[in-house]
C-alpha cells in the first residue's frame, strides 16, 4: 500500500511534556504507512498565552509556521496537540477572511501570504485511513471507553468544521474500529481547564471531577483524548481531581494512539504508555467457560 505523506507539526508538547503521544502517533503512523514529515525549523504557534497577550502575534505565529510548510512543498499540515491546531486554523481562517489582518501579518513577517496548506488534528488525519486499521488489528481493546474531545478540536465551528460541535463521533468510530465500545455521555466536549493546569490547579480539579465522576458512573474502563492539556488535566492532576470526588479514582486517560497503537500490537514501551501518572490498567474481563453436560 502506498504512504500518505503528510506535513506534521509538533509544537512544543510533542517534543516536551507529552512525549508519550509523539511516541504513540510515530509508531501508529509507521504501521499505518503515513509518513510525517515534519516542518523545517518550526515555530511555537503561541498557544496557549499568544492569543491573551496580542492578537496580531498569535496570528503571525502560527501563519509563520504554515508559510515554512507551504515553502516545504506541504499541501496539509497535521497538529497532533489541539491547542496548537486550534491556533493554526483560527490564524489561517483569520487572514483568509479579513483582508486587514492578511496585510498586517504580511507586514509583520515580511512576506506575501499566498495559498496556505489545509490543517488539520490527528482525528482527521487518521479518520483518512480509518479502513485500513481494522484489517491490520491484532487483539481488540475490548474496553468501554468516554471519547473525551475537549474544547479546542471541534470549537469555533467555522474555523474547525471536521465534526459535530455538540456531539461529535469522529474518535468513537475510530475506537470501535479497533474493538472498543465508547459510551454516550454528557462531558466529551467540556472544558477540563486548559492552561489552568499551573496557574490555577483548583479549577482543573474541580472541572476534571466533573469530567471524571460522567465517565465513571455510566462504567467507562478509560478515557480516549486527543490533546496533551486535556491527557495531562485527567492524567498529572488526578490528585487535584479526586480531592474534589473525595474518593481516589483509577480510571487511565489513553491518547486515541495509544488505544490504536495496542489494538494493533505495538509494545506499550513504544506507545509511552509507562509515561502516566494514572497506570494503564483494565478491569479483567470474565471467562466464558463451557457447561459440560
Amino acid at each position: 500500500m502506498s504512504s500518505l505523506k503528510v506535513g506534521y507539526y509538533p509544537g512544543c508538547s510533542l517534543v516536551g511534556s507529552s512525549r508519550d503521544f509523539a511516541e504513540s502517533l510515530h509508531a501508529v503512523a509507521e504501521a499505518l504507512s503515513i509518513e510525517l514529515c515534519e516542518i523545517p525549523e518550526w515555530n511555537c504557534c503561541g498557544a496557549s498565552s499568544g492569543h491573551m497577550i496580542d492578537h496580531l502575534v498569535s496570528i503571525a505565529l502560527p501563519i509563520n509556521v504554515l508559510l515554512k510548510a507551504r515553502k516545504a512543498g506541504m499541501e496539509q499540515v497535521m497538529a497532533p496537540c489541539a491547542s496548537c491546531y486550534n491556533r493554526l486554523a483560527t490564524a489561517s481562517h483569520e487572514v483568509a477572511t479579513s483582508a486587514k489582518t492578511r496585510q498586517q501579518v504580511e507586514e509583520v513577517l515580511q512576506t506575501k501570504i499566498d495559498k496556505l496548506p489545509k490543517v488539520m488534528n490527528v482525528i482527521e488525519l487518521l479518520a483518512q485511513v480509518a479502513d485500513s486499521i481494522g484489517p491490520k488489528v491484532t487483539k481488540k481493546f475490548e474496553q468501554t471507553v468516554a471519547c473525551y474531545y475537549g474544547c479546542l478540536l471541534v470549537r469555533p465551528a467555522k474555523v474547525t468544521g471536521f465534526d459535530k460541535t455538540e456531539d461529535p463521533v469522529e474518535m468513537d468510530k475510530l475506537v470501535a474500529a479497533v474493538g472498543g465500545k465508547p459510551i454516550d455521555w454528557n462531558f466529551k466536549t467540556e472544558c477540563c481547564g486548559a492552561s489552568f493546569s499551573i496557574s490555577r490547579t483548583c479549577v482543573v480539579g474541580r472541572l476534571g471531577a466533573k469530567i471524571m465522576k460522567d465517565a465513571i458512573d455510566r462504567k467507562a474502563e478509560a478515557i480516549v483524548v486527543a490533546c496533551p492539556m486535556c491527557h495531562s488535566n485527567l492524567d498529572l492532576r488526578r490528585g487535584e481531581v479526586n480531592r474534589h470526588m473525595e474518593k481516589a479514582t483509577d480510571v487511565p486517560v489513553l491518547f486515541i494512539t495509544q488505544v490504536i497503537g495496542l489494538a494493533l500490537g505495538i509494545p506499550e514501551k513504544k506507545l509511552g504508555l509507562a509515561r502516566h501518572f494514572v497506570p494503564v490498567k483494565f478491569p479483567a474481563k470474565p471467562v466464558a467457560t463451557q457447561v459440560v453436560q
